[in-house]
């Protein structure tokens, strides 16, 4: 008996034991390709092919390698000599113990993609620049160049024909006077360092090639060109390169990867063996239809099928909700029905997006249901830093006293108020008893300069003039204003900072719409609630991510949200080529996210970029819609409220919040689908009337819209006025009100304040 390769099924075996010559391994998502990697390692050193200091193996996150590191130790013992790391950790191994042949100087610097911006600032000052824009976009092509291994001239010579190019190679030539000065390197030159020393000294590339026997490269799909040429530079001399990738996972091609590595991976090793491992062990069947159906659409991919031994599951499902906050509010009671009665944990479920934006409605309805979360590789949404600035603004203008929002937003954008300013501001408010804003007011006491009480008197101005509309202007327009006057955009980094900038415009725009009549200390005491999550457990949370930042990853149930045209494929890509067939490989790689239970959701109308518009289904749903059951029917474009909100009741955070407002909402979706126009779908593997209890409530209010849904029937009669109850978030409190015939009631928390909560969701305990 074979303990090691006895754990493998046989399309596993077969590459563990091909241990000479260049092997690529085709790994369909959760195939158990790290197993395989760590079995051929395992192999290799049992059969005495090699030491462990001769082996290389190459992962692309240092989470990866520790798991990498952990896995082989469990078979194999110590692997103190063996390299287990990532590209760029390895390549400062290798600069480290070759500084004077790489010519650079030992105990070298690594500056971090913050310090290479600062940096590009100084730049930009020492050149004489005052265009901040330059910042961004010079920033870009020297990171583009470096991944591209050309120096400023033959970059400048490639890129000619783009405006400005002259300028930003004379920025790049500084930015490398600078790192030389300062004996440094970025994590770029780290590659291109790397690479420099393998090509110019064939003594050390002998040595090291020879040294590492067998190289294994994990997430080879994401392999840059100058990445590439390093991993054939160290197999040079054995030639016993080992490579595990997935091209229907290569999702990297904006930063650089090369989809074409392991496309033409037998062009360059003709002798290659090429091998695939298309038994899934993560998803269910049904799940491995869906992303099979989705991935076939590519003409660029060498072809694999996954397959699976597991049971059918529940089919995915589609949602098509009415706007951003119903689609949200979908996720939130499906979430709190499988955890209530489905046996799920939060921690169980990922929300899945192709752009960070889309978080703030999710983050709302979460809050309001009591649903733990985490932005996954990204800030919370009312926690970013543009978000932040927008919100100083307001909390300044709402209480000028507030002198900590007057630090954080004096010089955004840019308005040349040094610090020692800030400090005379700062000692003239402390003698005088004054807050920083009067001290603004009060610029001509203050011992500066003239020049820079001009600026102040500026700023000043502009908060005089921002209060005094405060007072009569509706929220909504009043942010608008806010935006436009500081022009606060002119300070955002990328397209994301200014997508977030306008969502949060369209997140005013909701609340004003529910509630026309609220202040501005109003609103600002709502949004410290949504982000007040500080007490919730967070080893139990949903993910909100992209779908970029859970490649790797693995839920139970995964809600892939936003399949709009623009959104889910990108407004980038065109309707067909390159960059279509990586937004359609992100689609398979979100699909391949589930395990157990897959929903796919979006929006008819979207508060997107500052503006609400109906939306087109997505081109993904519509090559999806054969297995989802969706029918290709017209779209009205009209109001299908009838002269109401397209929001339906005013009372979306109150009154029928939680109870009959979407089952009237069903009923429209109804009549609209008997008078031709399009409906919300939602698929199902039975009829709804013969589904387990599991589907009965909350979700069933979207399964089904035969009838109104009773979420409150079950809690009728439960609560009264005078009830004394336990919330695990709000403490003790008195039940003081009852509404929409139990569905709603209205909580007195001991220093809370009175919270409006769903009767039968609410995670309550009546105190006998």
């Amino acid at each position: 008996m074979d303990e090691l390769l006895d754990k493998l099924n046989a399309e596993q075996v077969r590459p563990v034991e091909d241990t000479e010559g260049p092997v690529l391994v085709l790994a369909g998502a959760g195939s158990g390709k790290t197993r395989v990697l760590t079995s051929r390692i395992a192999y290799i050193l049992r059969e005495g092919l090699a030491s462990p200091r001769q082996i290389l193996a190459i992962t692309f996150t240092n989470k990866a390698a520790a798991e990498m590191k952990e896995r082989v130790g469990l078979i194999c013992g110590d692997t103190g000599d063996m390299w287990i790391c990532t590209i760029h950790s390895m390549c400062v191994r290798i600069l480290r113990r070759y500084t004077a042949e790489a010519g650079i100087k030992p105990d070298f610097s690594i500056y971090s993609e913050t310090e290479r911006r600062n940096i590009i600032k100084k730049c930009l000052k020492e050149l004489d620049y005052d265009d901040d824009k330059l910042l961004k976009t010079a920033k870009f092509h020297i990171g583009n160049a470096k991944m591209l291994g050309l120096e400023p001239d033959q970059y400048a010579c490639k890129h000619a024909h783009e405006d400005k190019m002259d300028d930003y190679m004379r920025i790049y030539r500084r930015y490398e006077e600078h790192l030389k000065e300062n004996n440094a390197l970025d994590f770029d030159d780290l590659l291109l360092y790397a690479r420099r020393l393998l090509r110019g000294n064939a003594e050390v590339c002998e040595y090291l090639s020879d040294r590492f026997k067998y190289v294994l490269v994990d997430e080879f799909q994401d392999t840059n060109s100058v990445q590439y040429d390093i991993i054939k530079l160290l197999t040079r001399v054995h030639g016993n390169l080992f490579c595990v990738g997935d091209d229907d996972q290569s999702i990297y091609g904006w930063r650089g990867a090369e989809i074409e590595n392991i496309l033409q991976f037998d062009r360059d090793f003709p002798d290659a063996k090429i091998y695939k491992l298309e038994r899934n062990y993560r998803s269910t069947n049904s799940i491995l239809q869906l992303a099979n159906q989705i991935i076939k659409n590519n003409a660029g991919r060498r072809g694999k099928t996954l397959w699976t031994e597991a049971a059918e599951g529940p089919k995915p499902q589609y949602f098509a909700a009415e706007d951003e906050l119903s689609e949200a509010l979908f996720a939130a009671r499906t979430i709190t029905d499988l955890v209530l009665t489905g046996g799920y944990k939060y921690s169980d479920f990922a929300i899945l997006m192709r752009i960070n934006a889309l978080t703030r409605s999710y983050e709302q309805e979460f809050t309001k249901y009591n649903i733990p979360y985490k932005v996954f590789g990204g800030l919370k949404f009312f926690e970013r830093k543009e978000i932040k600035d927008v919100l100083a603004y307001l909390r300044l203008i709402s209480n000028p006293y507030d002198s900590e929002a007057l630090t954080r937003i004096i010089n955004v954008p840019k308005r040349g108020i040094g610090g020692r300013t800030l400090e005379v501001m700062d000692e003239y408010a402390s003698q005088n008893g004054l807050s920083l804003y009067n001290a603004v007011l009060d610029c001509d006491q203050l011992a500066i300069t003239s020049g820079m009480k001009k600026k102040l008197e500026d700023f000043g101005n502009l908060l005089k003039d921002l209060v005094k509309s405060s007072i009569d202007t509706p929220v909504n327009q009043f942010v608008r204003q806010v935006i436009e006057a500081t022009e606060i955009k002119n300070s955002c980094e990328d397209e994301n900072d200014l997508a977030n900038v306008d969502e949060f415009v369209a997140s005013v725009d909701d609340f004003s719409r529910l509630n026309p009549k609220a202040t501005l200390s109003e609103y600002l005491s709502t949004v410290t609630l949504y982000s007040d999550t500080d007490d919730m457990d967070e080893s139990n949370y949903v993910t909100l991510a992209t779908i970029h930042s859970v490649k790797g990853l693995e839920f139970r149930a995964v809600f892939i949200v936003g399949l709009e045209e623009g959104i889910m494929p990108s407004s980038r890509a065109e309707s067909e080529g390159r960059e279509l067939e990586e937004e359609r490989r992100l689609m398979y790689v979100a699909i391949t996210r589930a395990e157990e239970r897959l929903y796919l959701t979006r929006a008819k109308k979207r508060n997107l970029y500052g503006r609400r518009e109906r939306t087109a289904r997505s081109l993904f749903l519509k090559e999806l819609a054969g297995p989802l059951g969706i029918k290709d029917t017209p779209v009205y474009a009209g109001n299908r409220y009838s002269g109401r909100s397209e929001y339906g009741s005013q009372q979306r955070y109150g009154g029928d919040f939680y109870g009959n407002s979407y089952a009237a909402r069903g009923r429209r979706e109804d009549a609209a689908e008997d008078r031709g126009y399009s409906r919300s779908l939602y698929s199902s593997d039975e009829p709804f009337e013969q589904r387990p209890a599991s589907y009965a409530s909350p979700a069933s209010s979207f399964s089904s819209y035969s009838a109104p849904a009773k979420p409150a029937a079950a809690a009728k009669g439960k609560y009264s006025v005078g009830t004394k109850v336990y919330h695990a978030k709000f403490g003790s409190g008195t039940v003081v009100a009852i509404r929409n015939g139990g569905a709603v009631i209205n909580v007195a928390f001991d220093g809370q304040g009175i919270k409006e909560l769903s009767a039968s969701l609410a995670p309550l305990k009546i105190i006998v």
